[in-house]
């Protein structure tokens, strides 16, 4: 999942940014509403951390333009701001979720989830194929009956295999997601985590197209 955090705060944004990775997130940052609703609009996004006080747009500004031009991602706002009329305005705007600073990084987390399993609430949570299973709420894989443990980043690359099952996912897809918006590093790291994916999962799960990408079967 690709998130992003719109927030002035630098070392704030700095330590959400690192949290999320390490949950298995991509995420990219900015720090002024422009650059959200610029970044933001591009529609490459699940959900968008926004804080309320920003430079160039508030984060109302940044909402609100962003539902007026059809963009439904999810919206967590995050504002110094307290009272409920702060918080009504958020909602009314369009923003799906609200957390006054300062806040828990845990609880954050549990509401960055919550927003995602709820947009995701028509799709089912559980993703099956063949003997295999991955439960994006969760963060657990089953092939058969024997669980399988793997790090955030493996989830998070065997989840966008899972998502479209059958289908080749290109290494630039994979990366979209599953890496940060500024990721210049060597293109096969995706080779390296499909790699380990294989080791743990077994054999006759994930074949290489080649020259296109990789694609998760049901068959083995």
């Amino acid at each position: 999942m690709r998130l992003l955090i719109v927030e002035d705060e630098k070392r704030l944004a700095l330590s959400l940014a690192r949290g999320l990775t390490a949950e298995g997130f991509a995420v990219d940052v900015v720090h002024d509403g422009t650059s959200g609703l610029h970044r933001a609009g591009e529609g490459t996004y699940d959900l968008v951390v926004l804080d309320i006080m920003l430079p160039g747009m508030n984060g109302y500004a940044v909402c609100a333009a962003l539902r007026a031009a059809g963009n439904e991602v999810p919206i967590l706002m995050l504002t110094a701001k307290d009272g409920e009329y702060d918080e009504a305005e958020g909602l009314d705007t369009g923003a799906d979720d609200y957390l006054t600073k300062p806040f828990s990084y845990v609880v954050l987390l549990a509401r960055v989830r919550a927003l995602l399993r709820r947009r995701g609430a028509g799709a089912a949570p559980v993703l099956r194929v063949g003997e295999l299973a991955v439960d994006r709420a969760a963060h657990r894989v089953r092939r058969a009956d024997v669980e399988i443990a793997l790090t955030a980043r493996e989830f998070a690359v065997l989840e966008q295999l899972a998502v479209r099952a059958g289908e080749v996912v290109s290494k630039a897809d994979i990366l979209e997601h599953v890496w940060d918006f500024a990721y210049e590093g060597d293109p096969n790291i995706v080779e390296v985590y499909v790699s380990a994916l294989r080791r743990k999962l077994g054999p006759g799960l994930i074949e290489t197209v080649r020259g296109a990408g990789y694609r998760l079967v049901g068959r083995g």
